[in-house]
Protein backbone atom coordinates (compact mmCIF):
# COMPACT_ATOMS: atom_id res chain seq x y z
CA UNK A 1 0.00 0.00 0.00
CA UNK A 2 1.11 3.54 -0.76
CA UNK A 3 2.23 5.32 2.38
CA UNK A 4 1.00 8.78 3.25
CA UNK A 5 3.29 11.51 1.97
CA UNK A 6 5.50 13.41 4.39
CA UNK A 7 3.84 16.72 5.29
CA UNK A 8 5.74 19.79 4.12
CA UNK A 9 5.36 22.70 6.54
CA UNK A 10 4.94 25.60 6.57
CA UNK A 11 3.15 26.32 3.30
CA UNK A 12 5.45 27.78 0.66
CA UNK A 13 2.92 29.29 -1.74
CA UNK A 14 5.54 30.38 -4.29
CA UNK A 15 6.90 26.84 -4.45
CA UNK A 16 3.40 25.41 -4.70
CA UNK A 17 2.52 27.77 -7.54
CA UNK A 18 5.65 26.74 -9.42
CA UNK A 19 4.27 23.20 -9.57
CA UNK A 20 1.26 24.34 -11.65
CA UNK A 21 2.33 25.03 -15.25
CA UNK A 22 -0.88 26.85 -16.19
CA UNK A 23 -0.34 29.50 -13.52
CA UNK A 24 2.55 30.84 -15.59
CA UNK A 25 0.10 32.01 -18.25
CA UNK A 26 -0.92 35.57 -18.97
CA UNK A 27 -4.48 36.54 -19.90
CA UNK A 28 -4.97 39.76 -21.83
CA UNK A 29 -1.50 40.90 -20.78
CA UNK A 30 -2.11 40.22 -17.07
CA UNK A 31 -0.95 37.32 -14.92
CA UNK A 32 -3.62 34.66 -14.68
CA UNK A 33 -5.50 35.01 -11.40
CA UNK A 34 -7.53 31.82 -11.34
CA UNK A 35 -10.44 32.13 -8.90
CA UNK A 36 -12.79 29.54 -10.41
CA UNK A 37 -11.64 26.69 -8.21
CA UNK A 38 -15.09 25.67 -6.97
CA UNK A 39 -15.87 24.70 -10.56
CA UNK A 40 -12.58 22.96 -11.25
CA UNK A 41 -9.05 23.29 -9.89
CA UNK A 42 -5.80 23.39 -11.83
CA UNK A 43 -3.38 20.44 -11.87
CA UNK A 44 0.18 20.21 -10.51
CA UNK A 45 2.94 18.69 -12.62
CA UNK A 46 2.98 15.68 -10.30
CA UNK A 47 -0.56 14.78 -11.34
CA UNK A 48 -0.02 15.60 -15.01
CA UNK A 49 3.04 13.37 -15.15
CA UNK A 50 1.35 10.55 -13.25
CA UNK A 51 -1.35 10.38 -15.93
CA UNK A 52 1.10 10.78 -18.81
CA UNK A 53 3.37 8.17 -17.25
CA UNK A 54 0.66 5.53 -17.39
CA UNK A 55 0.30 5.97 -21.14
CA UNK A 56 4.03 6.30 -21.74
CA UNK A 57 5.32 3.33 -19.84
CA UNK A 58 2.79 0.98 -18.31
CA UNK A 59 -0.69 1.08 -19.81
CA UNK A 60 -2.91 -2.00 -20.05
CA UNK A 61 -6.41 -2.93 -19.00
CA UNK A 62 -6.80 -3.72 -15.32
CA UNK A 63 -7.86 -6.92 -13.54
CA UNK A 64 -8.01 -8.90 -16.79
CA UNK A 65 -4.51 -9.92 -17.78
CA UNK A 66 -1.57 -11.95 -16.54
CA UNK A 67 1.14 -10.11 -18.43
CA UNK A 68 3.52 -7.60 -16.91
CA UNK A 69 1.83 -4.39 -18.08
CA UNK A 70 -1.58 -5.57 -16.88
CA UNK A 71 -0.18 -6.48 -13.49
CA UNK A 72 1.68 -3.17 -13.14
CA UNK A 73 -1.35 -1.09 -14.10
CA UNK A 74 -3.69 -3.07 -11.87
CA UNK A 75 -1.35 -2.59 -8.93
CA UNK A 76 -1.23 1.19 -9.45
CA UNK A 77 -4.99 1.35 -9.97
CA UNK A 78 -5.66 -0.45 -6.70
CA UNK A 79 -3.04 1.66 -4.91
CA UNK A 80 -5.17 4.65 -5.85
CA UNK A 81 -8.18 3.00 -4.26
CA UNK A 82 -6.12 2.72 -1.08
CA UNK A 83 -5.19 6.40 -1.47
CA UNK A 84 -8.90 7.25 -1.50
CA UNK A 85 -9.58 5.00 1.48
CA UNK A 86 -6.81 6.66 3.48
CA UNK A 87 -7.85 10.15 2.38
CA UNK A 88 -11.40 9.59 3.68
CA UNK A 89 -10.32 7.32 6.54
CA UNK A 90 -12.71 4.61 5.38
CA UNK A 91 -12.41 1.31 7.23
CA UNK A 92 -11.75 -0.85 4.15
CA UNK A 93 -10.85 -0.39 0.48
CA UNK A 94 -13.94 -2.48 -0.32
CA UNK A 95 -16.00 0.55 0.74
CA UNK A 96 -14.55 2.64 -2.13
CA UNK A 97 -16.09 2.61 -5.62
CA UNK A 98 -14.47 4.54 -8.46
CA UNK A 99 -16.97 6.63 -10.43
CA UNK A 100 -16.77 9.37 -13.03
CA UNK A 101 -17.29 11.91 -10.26
CA UNK A 102 -19.79 13.03 -7.65
CA UNK A 103 -22.62 13.12 -10.17
CA UNK A 104 -22.26 9.48 -11.14
CA UNK A 105 -21.73 8.47 -7.52
CA UNK A 106 -25.01 10.09 -6.49
CA UNK A 107 -26.79 8.56 -9.47
CA UNK A 108 -25.39 5.17 -8.44
CA UNK A 109 -26.89 5.49 -4.97
CA UNK A 110 -30.17 6.87 -6.33
CA UNK A 111 -30.52 3.96 -8.76
CA UNK A 112 -29.39 1.15 -6.46
CA UNK A 113 -30.76 2.37 -3.14
CA UNK A 114 -33.86 3.55 -4.96
CA UNK A 115 -34.76 0.00 -5.94
CA UNK A 116 -35.44 -0.65 -2.24
CA UNK A 117 -38.03 2.15 -2.01
CA UNK A 118 -41.75 2.27 -2.77
CA UNK A 119 -44.46 4.86 -3.38
CA UNK A 120 -44.98 7.23 -0.48
CA UNK A 121 -41.44 6.96 0.86
CA UNK A 122 -39.61 10.26 1.38
CA UNK A 123 -36.13 11.55 0.58
CA UNK A 124 -34.89 14.78 2.15
CA UNK A 125 -32.49 17.13 0.40
CA UNK A 126 -31.85 20.84 1.02
CA UNK A 127 -32.39 24.08 -0.84
CA UNK A 128 -28.64 24.58 -1.20
CA UNK A 129 -27.98 21.46 -3.26
CA UNK A 130 -26.10 21.32 -6.55
CA UNK A 131 -28.22 19.93 -9.36
CA UNK A 132 -26.23 16.70 -9.18
CA UNK A 133 -27.81 16.12 -5.75
CA UNK A 134 -31.27 17.16 -6.92
CA UNK A 135 -31.97 15.74 -10.37
CA UNK A 136 -31.20 12.05 -9.60
CA UNK A 137 -33.62 12.17 -6.66
CA UNK A 138 -36.24 14.01 -8.73
CA UNK A 139 -36.02 11.33 -11.42
CA UNK A 140 -36.28 8.60 -8.80
CA UNK A 141 -39.19 10.29 -7.05
CA UNK A 142 -41.11 10.69 -10.31
CA UNK A 143 -40.51 7.09 -11.37
CA UNK A 144 -41.44 5.49 -8.04
CA UNK A 145 -43.99 7.89 -6.58
CA UNK A 146 -41.70 9.11 -3.82
CA UNK A 147 -41.94 12.45 -2.02
CA UNK A 148 -38.90 14.68 -2.36
CA UNK A 149 -38.78 17.06 0.59
CA UNK A 150 -36.65 20.19 0.89
CA UNK A 151 -34.91 21.26 4.09
CA UNK A 152 -34.94 25.08 4.13
CA UNK A 153 -32.02 27.49 4.10
CA UNK A 154 -31.89 30.68 6.19
CA UNK A 155 -31.33 34.16 4.79
CA UNK A 156 -27.66 33.86 5.81
CA UNK A 157 -27.36 30.68 3.76
CA UNK A 158 -27.28 28.22 6.64
CA UNK A 159 -29.20 24.97 6.91
CA UNK A 160 -32.25 25.28 9.16
CA UNK A 161 -31.53 22.36 11.48
CA UNK A 162 -34.71 22.59 13.61
CA UNK A 163 -36.81 22.50 10.44
CA UNK A 164 -34.78 19.55 9.16
CA UNK A 165 -35.31 17.68 12.42
CA UNK A 166 -39.04 18.27 12.20
CA UNK A 167 -39.19 16.78 8.69
CA UNK A 168 -37.73 13.38 9.58
CA UNK A 169 -40.28 10.65 10.16
CA UNK A 170 -40.85 6.94 9.65
CA UNK A 171 -41.48 7.76 5.98
CA UNK A 172 -37.97 9.19 5.55
CA UNK A 173 -35.67 6.73 3.82
CA UNK A 174 -32.61 8.89 3.07
CA UNK A 175 -31.18 12.34 3.78
CA UNK A 176 -28.88 13.59 1.00
CA UNK A 177 -27.21 16.95 1.73
CA UNK A 178 -24.11 18.79 0.67
CA UNK A 179 -21.25 18.91 3.16
CA UNK A 180 -20.14 22.31 1.79
CA UNK A 181 -22.14 24.49 -0.57
CA UNK A 182 -20.58 25.30 -3.93
CA UNK A 183 -22.41 28.66 -3.97
CA UNK A 184 -22.59 29.83 -0.36
CA UNK A 185 -19.43 28.25 0.97
CA UNK A 186 -21.54 27.10 3.93
CA UNK A 187 -20.04 24.14 5.77
CA UNK A 188 -22.92 22.10 7.10
CA UNK A 189 -22.70 20.41 10.48
CA UNK A 190 -22.53 16.82 9.26
CA UNK A 191 -22.48 15.39 12.76
CA UNK A 192 -25.70 17.21 13.58
CA UNK A 193 -27.34 15.98 10.36
CA UNK A 194 -26.36 12.38 11.15
CA UNK A 195 -27.62 12.77 14.73
CA UNK A 196 -30.98 14.00 13.41
CA UNK A 197 -31.15 11.11 10.95
CA UNK A 198 -30.40 8.53 13.61
CA UNK A 199 -33.58 9.43 15.48
CA UNK A 200 -35.40 7.40 12.82
CA UNK A 201 -32.49 5.17 11.69
CA UNK A 202 -32.24 7.06 8.39
CA UNK A 203 -29.07 6.76 6.27
CA UNK A 204 -27.22 9.93 5.24
CA UNK A 205 -25.45 10.77 1.99
CA UNK A 206 -23.01 13.70 2.08
CA UNK A 207 -21.98 15.44 -1.13
CA UNK A 208 -18.31 16.14 -0.48
CA UNK A 209 -17.47 17.71 -3.84
CA UNK A 210 -16.29 20.90 -2.10
CA UNK A 211 -15.53 19.69 1.43
CA UNK A 212 -13.06 17.01 0.34
CA UNK A 213 -10.93 19.78 -1.18
CA UNK A 214 -11.00 22.25 1.68
CA UNK A 215 -11.57 20.24 4.85
CA UNK A 216 -10.00 17.18 6.43
CA UNK A 217 -12.64 14.45 5.98
CA UNK A 218 -13.01 11.40 8.22
CA UNK A 219 -16.02 9.37 7.15
CA UNK A 220 -15.83 7.14 10.21
CA UNK A 221 -15.97 10.17 12.49
CA UNK A 222 -18.74 11.72 10.40
CA UNK A 223 -20.59 8.39 10.60
CA UNK A 224 -22.32 9.03 7.27
CA UNK A 225 -23.54 6.11 5.20
CA UNK A 226 -22.46 7.50 1.83
CA UNK A 227 -19.92 10.16 0.86
CA UNK A 228 -19.11 11.28 -2.68
CA UNK A 229 -16.38 13.46 -4.12
CA UNK A 230 -14.85 14.32 -7.47
CA UNK A 231 -11.27 14.43 -8.67
CA UNK A 232 -11.19 17.52 -10.86
CA UNK A 233 -11.87 19.89 -7.96
CA UNK A 234 -9.17 18.12 -5.93
CA UNK A 235 -6.26 19.03 -8.26
CA UNK A 236 -6.80 15.73 -10.05
CA UNK A 237 -8.07 14.64 -13.48
CA UNK A 238 -11.62 15.15 -14.68
CA UNK A 239 -13.92 12.19 -15.27
CA UNK A 240 -12.95 10.44 -12.04
CA UNK A 241 -14.24 10.45 -8.48
CA UNK A 242 -15.36 8.06 -5.81
CA UNK A 243 -18.24 6.82 -3.71
CA UNK A 244 -17.72 5.73 -0.12
CA UNK A 245 -20.39 3.43 1.30
CA UNK A 246 -20.27 2.38 4.94
CA UNK A 247 -20.23 -1.20 6.09
CA UNK A 248 -22.29 -3.68 4.10
CA UNK A 249 -24.26 -1.19 2.00
CA UNK A 250 -22.52 -2.23 -1.22
CA UNK A 251 -23.27 -5.88 -0.50
CA UNK A 252 -26.94 -5.05 0.08
CA UNK A 253 -27.48 -2.80 -2.92
CA UNK A 254 -28.10 -4.11 -6.46
CA UNK A 255 -25.64 -3.15 -9.22
CA UNK A 256 -25.94 0.20 -10.96
CA UNK A 257 -24.76 -0.91 -14.41
CA UNK A 258 -24.16 -4.24 -16.06
CA UNK A 259 -21.28 -5.39 -18.25
CA UNK A 260 -17.79 -6.73 -17.98
CA UNK A 261 -15.76 -6.67 -14.77
CA UNK A 262 -18.79 -6.50 -12.44
CA UNK A 263 -19.71 -10.16 -12.90
CA UNK A 264 -18.63 -13.40 -11.30
CA UNK A 265 -20.38 -15.73 -13.79
CA UNK A 266 -22.75 -15.21 -16.68
CA UNK A 267 -25.12 -17.98 -17.75
CA UNK A 268 -27.92 -17.99 -20.26
CA UNK A 269 -30.51 -17.84 -17.49
CA UNK A 270 -28.77 -15.88 -14.73
CA UNK A 271 -25.86 -13.65 -13.72
CA UNK A 272 -23.86 -13.64 -10.50
CA UNK A 273 -21.92 -10.59 -9.46
CA UNK A 274 -18.35 -9.86 -8.50
CA UNK A 275 -17.39 -8.99 -4.97
CA UNK A 276 -17.58 -5.35 -3.94
CA UNK A 277 -16.44 -2.83 -4.95
CA UNK A 278 -16.06 -4.33 -8.45
CA UNK A 279 -19.76 -5.16 -8.51
CA UNK A 280 -20.31 -1.43 -9.12
CA UNK A 281 -17.49 -0.83 -11.62
CA UNK A 282 -18.83 -2.18 -14.90
CA UNK A 283 -16.65 -1.94 -17.98
CA UNK A 284 -13.16 -0.61 -18.47
CA UNK A 285 -12.60 2.14 -15.90
CA UNK A 286 -10.85 5.48 -16.30
CA UNK A 287 -7.54 3.79 -15.55
CA UNK A 288 -5.03 6.59 -15.95
CA UNK A 289 -7.40 9.09 -14.37
CA UNK A 290 -7.93 6.89 -11.32
CA UNK A 291 -4.17 6.64 -10.95
CA UNK A 292 -4.03 10.42 -11.37
CA UNK A 293 -6.61 10.82 -8.60
CA UNK A 294 -4.37 8.84 -6.29
CA UNK A 295 -1.48 11.11 -7.25
CA UNK A 296 -3.57 14.21 -6.52
CA UNK A 297 -4.43 12.86 -3.07
CA UNK A 298 -0.79 12.10 -2.31
CA UNK A 299 0.18 15.57 -3.53
CA UNK A 300 -2.39 17.24 -1.29
CA UNK A 301 -1.35 15.09 1.66
CA UNK A 302 2.10 16.66 1.52
CA UNK A 303 0.56 19.83 2.93
CA UNK A 304 -0.87 20.44 6.38
CA UNK A 305 -4.62 20.47 5.72
CA UNK A 306 -5.33 22.88 8.56
CA UNK A 307 -2.64 25.23 7.26
CA UNK A 308 -4.24 25.08 3.81
CA UNK A 309 -7.66 25.80 5.33
CA UNK A 310 -6.29 28.80 7.24
CA UNK A 311 -4.54 30.10 4.11
CA UNK A 312 -7.69 29.88 2.01
CA UNK A 313 -9.80 31.56 4.68
CA UNK A 314 -7.22 34.35 4.99
CA UNK A 315 -7.56 34.95 1.24
CA UNK A 316 -11.34 35.04 1.54
CA UNK A 317 -11.19 37.43 4.49
CA UNK A 318 -8.84 39.73 2.57
CA UNK A 319 -11.18 39.79 -0.41
CA UNK A 320 -14.25 40.30 1.79
CA UNK A 321 -12.62 43.32 3.41
CA UNK A 322 -12.10 44.88 -0.01
CA UNK A 323 -15.58 44.00 -1.24
CA UNK A 324 -17.08 45.86 1.73
CA UNK A 325 -15.84 49.08 0.09
CA UNK A 326 -17.83 48.52 -3.12
CA UNK A 327 -21.23 50.22 -3.20
CA UNK A 328 -24.09 48.11 -4.49
CA UNK A 329 -22.36 44.79 -3.88
CA UNK A 330 -24.42 42.11 -2.15
CA UNK A 331 -22.89 38.98 -0.70
CA UNK A 332 -24.95 35.84 -1.20
CA UNK A 333 -24.08 33.53 1.66
CA UNK A 334 -22.88 34.90 4.99
CA UNK A 335 -22.83 31.76 7.11
CA UNK A 336 -20.62 31.78 10.20
CA UNK A 337 -18.95 28.52 9.23
CA UNK A 338 -17.97 29.24 5.65
CA UNK A 339 -15.34 28.02 3.24
CA UNK A 340 -13.37 30.14 0.78
CA UNK A 341 -16.19 30.79 -1.69
CA UNK A 342 -17.64 34.25 -2.32
CA UNK A 343 -20.84 34.63 -4.33
CA UNK A 344 -22.10 38.14 -4.98
CA UNK A 345 -24.23 40.42 -7.10
CA UNK A 346 -23.59 44.01 -8.16
CA UNK A 347 -26.52 46.38 -8.48
CA UNK A 348 -27.19 47.30 -12.11
CA UNK A 349 -24.76 44.76 -13.53
CA UNK A 350 -25.37 41.25 -14.81
CA UNK A 351 -22.95 38.68 -13.32
CA UNK A 352 -21.97 37.56 -16.83
CA UNK A 353 -20.87 41.10 -17.69
CA UNK A 354 -18.95 41.34 -14.43
CA UNK A 355 -17.12 38.08 -15.16
CA UNK A 356 -16.23 39.18 -18.69
CA UNK A 357 -14.75 42.46 -17.50
CA UNK A 358 -12.78 40.73 -14.75
CA UNK A 359 -11.34 38.46 -17.42
CA UNK A 360 -9.95 41.55 -19.16
CA UNK A 361 -7.70 41.92 -16.11
CA UNK A 362 -6.73 38.26 -15.99
CA UNK A 363 -9.15 37.41 -13.16
CA UNK A 364 -11.10 34.19 -13.76
CA UNK A 365 -14.37 33.88 -11.84
CA UNK A 366 -17.58 31.96 -12.49
CA UNK A 367 -20.95 33.56 -13.27
CA UNK A 368 -24.39 32.00 -13.55
CA UNK A 369 -26.68 29.88 -11.40
CA UNK A 370 -23.84 27.48 -10.51
CA UNK A 371 -26.07 24.44 -11.05
CA UNK A 372 -28.13 25.50 -8.02
CA UNK A 373 -31.30 27.11 -9.36
CA UNK A 374 -33.51 26.31 -6.33
CA UNK A 375 -30.94 28.04 -4.13
CA UNK A 376 -30.84 31.05 -6.45
CA UNK A 377 -34.62 31.41 -6.11
CA UNK A 378 -34.41 31.01 -2.34
CA UNK A 379 -31.83 33.82 -2.13
CA UNK A 380 -33.85 36.07 -4.44
CA UNK A 381 -31.46 36.12 -7.39
CA UNK A 382 -31.27 34.49 -10.80
CA UNK A 383 -27.48 34.28 -10.87
CA UNK A 384 -24.34 35.45 -9.10
CA UNK A 385 -20.67 35.95 -9.79
CA UNK A 386 -18.46 33.69 -7.71
CA UNK A 387 -14.80 33.83 -6.68
CA UNK A 388 -13.39 30.71 -5.07
CA UNK A 389 -9.93 30.22 -3.62
CA UNK A 390 -7.46 27.33 -3.59
CA UNK A 391 -4.10 26.43 -2.11
CA UNK A 392 -2.14 28.22 -4.85
CA UNK A 393 -3.93 31.57 -4.67
CA UNK A 394 -2.23 34.58 -3.10
CA UNK A 395 -3.03 37.79 -1.25
CA UNK A 396 -1.97 39.67 -4.38
CA UNK A 397 -4.60 37.79 -6.36
CA UNK A 398 -7.28 38.56 -3.77
CA UNK A 399 -6.37 42.24 -4.05
CA UNK A 400 -6.30 42.07 -7.87
CA UNK A 401 -9.79 40.57 -7.82
CA UNK A 402 -11.14 43.44 -5.71
CA UNK A 403 -9.36 46.07 -7.84
CA UNK A 404 -10.70 44.56 -11.06
CA UNK A 405 -14.20 44.44 -9.59
CA UNK A 406 -14.02 48.14 -8.72
CA UNK A 407 -13.07 48.86 -12.33
CA UNK A 408 -15.92 46.66 -13.54
CA UNK A 409 -18.37 48.57 -11.36
CA UNK A 410 -17.12 51.93 -12.65
CA UNK A 411 -17.52 50.70 -16.21
CA UNK A 412 -20.94 49.06 -15.84
CA UNK A 413 -22.77 51.39 -13.48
Amino acid sequence: MTAQSTIEAPLNIDAIRAEFPILQREINGYPLRYLDNAASAQKPEFVIESVAGVYRASYANVHRGLHTLANETTEEFEKSREDVRRFLNAARTEEIVFTRGSTEAINLVAHSFGQMLRAGDEIIISQMEHHSNIVPWRLLADSKGLNLRWAPVTDAGELDYPQLAGMVSEKTKLIAITHMSNVLGTVNDAARIVEIAKTHDVPVLLDGSQSAVHLPVDVQALDCDFFVFTGHKLYGPSGIGALYAKGDWLDRLPPYMGGGEMIADVFEDRVTFADVPHKFEAGTPAIADAIGLGAAIRWLERHDRMAVLEHERALMDRAMTGLAEIDGLRLVGTAQDKGAIISFTLDGAHPHDVAQILDKYGVAVRAGHHCAQPLMRRMGVTSTARASFAIYNTIEEADAFVDALKKARDFLI
